[in-house]
């Protein structure tokens, strides 16, 4: 299996990808995780260490909400959801993103 691309990651993607996968419903952070991965067909792999430092600060900006719950294994686990907020900063984020990568592919493109 490949290297992961986390190291790689561009500053705020994390985020924005964290917004995306709470975008339809809400989850528990190792489901975060895993759908993350699971929509990247492995290429992103998002460790503890990184996704609930930045669950925490999302919930800080008021992005996120979360209440405890049960989770499909039957254990206590924290769910997020979108906020109003969160929702606008995903919408955001994703037109800028999207900018970025248009960027970055015309200026990678063969001449």
């Amino acid at each position: 299996m490949p290297e992961s691309l986390q190291r790689d990651l561009l500053p705020g993607t994390l985020y924005m990808m964290i917004l995306r996968t709470l975008q339809d419903e809400p989850l528990h952070g190792y489901a975060i995780a895993k759908r993350i991965r699971e929509w990247s067909r492995g290429d992103l792999e998002i460790d503890d260490g990184s996704l609930y430092p930045a669950l925490n600060r999302m919930l800080v900006k008021g992005w996120l909400k979360a209440d405890w719950g049960t989770s499909e294994n039957n254990r206590s686990a924290r769910f997020y959801r979108l906020t109003a907020s969160g929702r606008k900063q995903l919408e955001q984020e994703s037109t800028t993103f999207k900018r970025m990568v248009r960027s970055i592919q015309l200026v990678m493109a063969d001449r």
